[in-house]
């Protein structure tokens, strides 16, 4: 038996959370669709969104999904929007199935930790804009090269000729490493 797990999102945005740890022991607001629960009472989604809250790092995401989902390895859209997230988790490179992550508006200031994103073959929205690593030059060329194959990045969709650029910026800048370092 196939069940649909594009149902409404879990949402628990706005819920003054701060820590992932005790993210299970909120209720998710109810929206327009309504959420549909399994027989163990897990939620038929492949959505969570924890925006608007006041988390600081994602110790306990993995609980907190597995907690929530039916399906937690289903995992595909995560919104972490509008916290105080400073780095980018690891925790977030075990979400295979995710293609859309929301961490605007945040206080990630490392623009290499992007990179981690890499191994996520399916990621293919993005955004980051309102963090620090947005006031790099380099930002949107850093971004596009580390993850190839985003369609659309802080709202505004990826085109053929920011890759190329991309990847010239990147050639560029690694001739210009090593020739510094010889």
């Amino acid at each position: 038996m196939t069940v649909n797990m594009y149902g409404a999102p879990v949402d628990l945005s706005f819920k003054h959370i701060s820590s992932l740890a005790d993210a299970w022991i909120e209720e998710p607001s109810s929206g327009l669709r309504p959420l549909k629960k399994n027989s163990e009472t897990k939620y038929l989604s492949c959505s969570l969104r924890l925006n608007n809250n006041d988390i600081i790092d994602l110790r306990g995401l993995q609980a907190a999904v597995n907690h929530f989902l039916a399906e937690p390895s289903q995992l595909a859209w995560l919104d972490l929007s509008f916290n105080k997230i400073s780095h980018i988790d690891p925790v977030l490179c075990e979400l295979h199935e995710l293609r859309v992550l929301y961490l605007h508006g945040n206080c990630i200031f490392i623009l290499s930790e992007v990179e981690r994103l890499g191994v996520l073959p399916h990621l293919h929205t993005i955004t980051l804009h309102g963090n620090v690593i947005e006031t790099n030059k380099a930002y949107r060329n850093r971004v596009i090269c580390a993850l190839p194959w985003l369609k659309a990045m802080d709202f505004s969709a990826v085109t053929r000729q920011e890759r190329v650029m991309a990847k010239i910026w990147h050639r560029n800048n690694n001739r210009s490493r090593l020739q510094c370092l010889q």
